[in-house]
């Protein structure tokens, strides 16, 4: 009787386990397993994994398990942020930020569009959802936020590798006023403090190097930590090494054997905004469009979000024209539209297929799919090409708007008419002068005198200027036919301060022309002997860096920004001696107030500090801190160093600029060097946490263990996914 009984109950319990989710998850993770086996991940001295797989999917499943292993946070944040789930772990206050997320993308729309991608792309987008839940499964101390198990279709909410997407640029207290209706003042605030956004690239051509071979600057400018370095390497063609944005499929900003990327932010006019008439009729609402009448579509959208008590719900009701959805209100209560890219699948391609191609010719061809839209792109490779690509999601558009406000929706020619051409964009291809660059200026100086015309192309391609890193970009790169793989290392770390070049004969002027008896002419009279000493150049031990940079800062304060006008020329332009004399006294206070005199050395202010693997770092002057030469892009430094003070702080420390930084050779071998802000892992209990800050702070970049046989003299650790 006793066996029966436990026949009869083992029975139920193998029909249960086959019918529950358990059963499931252990299929999965026998499935997991076996995949683990076809991928090898190599860790190198410095913690950079190196993923090799049999297939390409097998490459991206052991690529994203790599990244959960030195960051799953940041993973996972980067798809709370795109899917518009932050509310779910953060609370009311990323209710605004989940909802403009919502507008562009539903679950459903990407469900769909995942059964519509090619089937190599599911591929792909099934692995890194395999790779990410096995991690999971395989370290059950790790506690999620909200994601606790990933779903292939969710790749598509995270196509572009920029650290702010195009969705991003949306307003949030536009939203707010509109669709929560709570009275948000929509300021046009000026901190300069601020860095500037965006990144440093370089292509250099092989006859104006020493060697005859191309060389390629990779210089992203992002908030600290926002990327991993890695190499993805399949038995299907892919060898791609660089920067990856953390829960990406793909290498954001790298090279192959053959070729290699560097994107930076572009000004292009990549999105518009639409005017619309607005007229009610009942309880509905309907928007004029030439001579209709057409009814403005609704739909409900829901955000939950995390409270004390637990879960709740926010819903509103959004609002759509053909043009795009409702983001704002105008001053006078005209609804405003907007419409961007909106194009996952074809952009998660492009961003893929570039790092298998093998040639100018292949990578050129990934721009057809014509889902780039926020970046411009510096390019060299083995052939000796080197190019400029401009960003090229570009609106057709009727030159007779002004495209840089909103246009009167109702006229019918204001309606996108495509897009315009690869040809039809400002690119370059191997132009005489031998170099391109990009610092996130307008492209017209891409190339010195072989730069292309703005008269040539419409207005909207690019709305940019030029900027101090801009002018520095061009002083270090004309007129040089000796450029190695060290010598492009040190042209982006030259020291000049370009911004300042103009604008201290300018101070230096005004102190001049006081009168004997004046009192600023005795209280800055050793600022000024100090200022007119130096030589424009950032170093550590420079007293003179930190009055300039603390006296640019208070004038900047004092002088509004004219937009379309570079900083430094508004200054000029507008600054009165007053201002400029009296921001020097400030900088001078503000110097002693905080450091105790006003000759404090660059070095004691700016600093690098990494403490903890918060994403919000939390800074503290009692703890160490490395100091660092290099300042804000903002004054033309090309290593870029965005620092400021924090509410418990007086030193500045570092959380923005230079990031991933490595410069490449493309010989009969690829040869590089490169280096990563604080470590690889974000564990601070890790070697590798740290272990690159001091030489980060100097721009001594590390060798690049790109092919086996470099990677077998330096290799810690080799594993499969799993063990």
């Amino acid at each position: 009787m006793k066996k029966n009984n436990l026949f009869r109950i083992l029975l139920a319990l193998t029909v249960f386990l086959g019918l529950s989710p358990i059963y499931g998850a252990n299929s999965e993770l026998t499935r997991w397993e076996q995949q683990a086996k076809n991928v090898s991940i190599v860790r190198d001295n410095w913690g950079i994994a190196h993923i090799t797989g049999k297939t390409d999917a097998d490459a991206i499943f052991g690529m994203i398990y790599a990244q959960a292993e030195d960051d799953f946070n940041r993973v996972e944040t980067n798809y709370l942020n795109s899917m518009g789930r932050l509310a779910e772990a953060e609370g009311e206050s990323a209710i605004y930020k989940d909802l403009r997320m919502k507008i562009f993308i539903q679950p459903d729309d990407l469900k769909k569009k995942f059964t519509e991608s090619p089937a190599w792309l599911q591929k792909m987008m099934t692995a890194w959802a395999d790779g990410l839940n096995f991690y999971l499964a395989k370290h059950p101390e790790v506690k999620p936020r909200v994601i606790t198990k990933f779903e292939p279709w969710m790749a598509l909410s995270f196509t572009e590798g920029s650290i702010g997407g195009d969705i991003e640029s949306v307003d949030i207290r536009g939203l707010r006023n509109f669709y929560g209706n709570e009275p948000v003042a929509i300021l046009n605030e000026f901190d300069p403090l601020a860095e500037p956004t965006g990144s440093n690239g370089i292509a250099i051509s092989p006859k104006n190097t020493t060697d005859g071979h191309a060389l390629l600057l990779i210089n992203p400018h992002t908030s600290f930590f926002f990327r991993s370095e890695l190499q993805v390497t399949s038995g299907e063609g892919l060898n791609a090494y660089g920067a990856v944005t953390w829960g990406q499929i793909f290498i954001y900003q790298g090279f192959n054997e053959h070729l290699g990327w560097m994107h930076t932010s572009s000004a292009v006019d990549m999105m518009d905004e639409w005017r619309e008439t607005v007229i009610k009729k009942g309880d509905k609402y309907f928007y004029k469009f030439g001579k209709e009448e057409r009814p403005v579509t609704t739909e409900t959208i829901k955000v939950p979000y995390k409270t004390a008590s637990g879960m709740a719900e926010k819903s509103f009701t959004l609002y759509r024209t053909h043009h795009g959805p409702v983001i704002r209100k105008d001053e006078a209560g005209n609804w405003i539209t907007v419409g961007l890219m909106n194009n996952p699948v074809t952009a998660l391609q492009q961003s893929y297929l570039r790092t298998k191609a093998k040639n100018y010719k292949e990578y050129r061809q990934t721009f057809e799919l014509h889902s780039n839209s926020s970046n411009n792109t510096l390019y060299a490779d083995a052939d000796g090409n080197i190019a400029y690509f401009h960003a090229n999601f570009i609106p057709r558009r009727n030159p007779k708007f002004d495209w840089t406000k909103p246009v009167d929706g109702s006229d019918p020619e204001s309606d996108w008419k495509g897009l315009l051409s690869f040809d039809e964009s400002p690119n370059l291809f191997n132009p005489a002068s031998g170099w391109v660059y990009n610092s996130n200026n307008y492209p017209w100086s891409a190339a010195g005198s072989s730069s292309l015309k703005q008269k040539d192309f419409p207005k909207y391609v690019d709305n940019g200027v030029e900027s101090a890193r801009g002018l520095h970009a061009i002083r270090v790169l004309e007129n040089r036919k000796d450029f190695t793989l060290d010598k492009l290392r040190e042209a982006a770390y030259d020291s000049y301060l370009p911004w300042f070049e103009k604008t201290i004969p300018a101070l230096i002027s005004a102190w001049d022309k006081l009168p004997t008896n004046d009192p600023a002419k005795a209280k800055l009279k050793d600022q000024i002997e100090t200022l007119r000493s130096w030589n424009l150049r950032w170093s550590t031990d420079s007293i003179a860096t930190s009055l300039a940079v603390f006296w640019a800062v208070e004038i900047l304060r004092a002088v509004p920004p004219t937009a379309g006008v570079p900083i430094y020329e508004n200054v000029l332009a507008k600054a009165t001696s007053i201002q400029i004399l009296e921001s020097l006294a400030k900088a001078s206070d503000r110097l002693t107030t905080d450091f105790g005199k006003w000759q404090t050395p660059w070095g004691e202010i700016n600093r690098f500090q990494r403490l903890t693997g918060d994403i919000v770092h939390p800074f503290n002057d009692a703890e160490p801190s490395i100091p660092v030469g290099f300042t804000s892009g903002n004054w033309g430094s090309l290593a870029s160093f965005g620092a400021a003070p924090t509410r418990n702080t007086k030193k500045w420390y570092g959380t923005s600029g230079n990031s991933f930084v490595a410069v490449v050779e493309f010989g009969k071998k690829v040869r590089a060097k490169a280096v990563t802000a604080g470590g690889e892992s974000g564990h601070p209990d890790s070697p590798h946490f740290n272990d690159q800050a001091q030489r980060y702070s100097t721009g001594d970049l590390r060798e690049v263990y790109f092919y086996p046989e470099q990677l077998k003299e330096h290799t810690k650790k080799t594993y499969n996914p799993g063990n």
